[in-house]
């Protein structure tokens, strides 16, 4: 039988050497208090310590919470996360410096995974990550030297390459709900996003393993409506109630009910974009679309296209979703990332991304950091610094067709679009389109060996992938090729039949978008 417990409790039940499964993407879904115990307890008595930690999204605040709980020497040997960047600099130092084995996964391995190892069906077999840094013929997901292991392997069925994603040994399964009743049934009804639960609690349980729960309040056993519970106490060992302040939808908000589904509000005209680069790539990015499209925008310069098709009128022929569930509703961005205003559907996290890589999104934009002459893409290591792919090779590998979006070069730049033409005022110092990525995020050999449609688009210029690499197929208005494209490229792209890009885009007012997508 569940056994109702104190925070402070908590650390009593992890054992040194734990492997722990945690729900939870920044704020949302995560059991705060109790990495927050677990935490105090290292630092005041050595214990526990040496454990390993599986994170499906990345988890804090950038600064404090989440991940920063557990990036102490010694308490922790092991992490293979999503992402990285939300875990503050102290995680990203003990990463530096070797003090911890660091490893990168794509997000929609690590949330499927637990299912697999709740059946105990072995690991992740899945083609998403072949030709990146998840691949071991490249780096397999180490992202520092203390990182041994090989958790990843290529592996071959039917004649076709997979990669396998050894599965852990879950010890400790650390979730979040809503309500618990006195039989330790839970419910998720406050969360904004559903994360998975129900399958780390059936992991942990699978390997012999312990539930542990924060939650809200306790209701009276019998209360709860069959439906509405998630978790069911039969998986449950241990339940703590959290202190309000540990227990909150983002750190925007302790509970926003647009982003749950319990309250509909009324959306502010998005005002439109002022006449500048990001405008000229998102209406550039739009014409992509079609009537009835499911998207997946990444965080950054893609938002702009959403804007784009408000102001066009497109917006409701198109359904925007979200890695961790969201279906319809306008994506919120900043500390309540992850989340959608006014969604029209939430689904499990895991569920999201069986749609994701079965092909479900018509069209993704993600953002470019770095892009090399075969095509490839990188978004999740810089200078050294491993920020993670989350999501973003799930998505970009899986849909149907992949725009990236971004300037053409960064640092700096500053452009003029003037007379229907745009002008280069100040170029940015940092090149973009280099020899060779840091890191493979987005494969772009793969992307041409299984024919998927790849467009660059920047401000100036847009690229098409080919089997033999970037084709450059636009310019800007008043752009010259030599001058503003090539001279501030690392290689030289495929050349054939280059067109000008559609003035109309350089106009104050478009009013095409809608005879665009016909």
């Amino acid at each position: 039988m569940v056994k109702f417990i104190t925070a402070k409790e908590v650390p009593a039940l992890i054992r040194d050497g734990d492997t722990i499964y945690t729900t939870g993407m920044m704020m949302a879904g995560l059991a705060e208090q109790a990495l927050l115990e677990m935490e105090q307890s290292f630092l005041a008595t050595g214990h526990p310590r040496d454990l390993t930690f599986y994170t499906p999204v990345g988890q804090g605040n950038f600064k404090d919470k989440g991940m920063a709980h557990f990036a102490h020497e010694g308490m922790t040997r092991r992490v293979v996360a999503a992402h990285y960047g939300v875990g503050g600099p102290r995680l990203a130092e003990l990463v530096r410096n070797e003090q911890v084995e660091a490893y990168n996964w794509p997000q929609g391995v690590l949330a499927v995974m637990p299912r697999h190892v709740a059946g105990r069906r072995g690991g992740v077999f899945t083609k998403v990550g072949l030709g990146t840094f998840v691949d071991p013929r490249l780096e397999g997901g180490k992202i520092n030297r203390r990182a041994q292991e090989d958790l990843v392997e290529v592996r071959e069925l039917d004649g076709e390459e997979f990669l396998y994603f050894k599965p852990p040994r879950v010890n400790v399964a650390l979730i979040r709900g809503t309500t618990a009743d006195e039989h330790g049934n839970i419910t998720l009804s406050r969360e904004g996003v559903l994360t998975d639960a129900l399958t780390i609690a059936q992991a942990a349980r699978a390997c012999g393993g312990i539930v542990i729960a924060q939650v809200e309040d306790v209701a009276r056993a019998g209360t709860l409506h069959p439906k509405q519970i998630k978790v069911p106490g039969v998986l449950v060992d241990y339940v703590f109630v959290a202190d309000p302040e540990h227990h909150i939808q983002s750190e925007k908000a302790h509970f926003n009910p647009a982003l749950t589904g319990d309250l509909r509000v009324p959306l502010h005209r998005i005002a439109p974009l002022p006449l500048d680069e990001r405008k000229i790539i998102a209406r550039r990015a739009a014409v992509y679309l079609r009537p009835g499209d499911v998207l997946n925008l990444g965080i950054g310069m893609p938002e702009g296209v959403a804007a784009v098709a408000a102001e066009e009128g497109v917006a409701d022929d198109i359904t925007l979703t979200l890695e961790t569930g969201p279906i319809g509703g306008v994506p919120a961005g900043g500390f309540e990332f992850g989340h959608s205003v006014n969604p029209e559907v939430i689904v499990e996290h895991s569920a999201q991304f069986d749609f994701y890589d079965g092909g479900g999104i018509d069209i993704a934009y993600l953002g470019l950091a770095q892009v090399d002459a075969e095509g490839n893409v990188n978004v999740s290591k810089f200078g050294g610094r491993a920020v993670g792919c989350g999501g973003f090779i799930n998505i970009t590998q899986n849909a149907t067709k992949v725009a990236f979006c971004g300037t053409f070069t960064a640092g700096g730049l500053k452009v003029a679009v003037e007379d229907g033409q745009l002008r280069i005022v100040q170029e940015g110092r940092d090149r973009k389109f280099i020899q060779r990525v840091e890191q493979v995020t987005f494969s772009g050999r793969y992307a041409a060996s299984v024919k998927q449609p790849v467009l660059y688009i920047t401000e100036r210029a847009v690229f098409r992938l080919r089997s033999a690499g970037l084709e450059l197929i636009e310019v800007a208005p008043g752009i010259d090729i030599e001058r503003d494209v090539l001279a501030h490229m690392d290689f030289k792209p495929l050349i054939r039949d280059v067109k000008p890009m559609d003035p109309a885009l350089f106009q104050p007012a478009w009013g095409q978008l809608k005879s665009a997508m016909t």
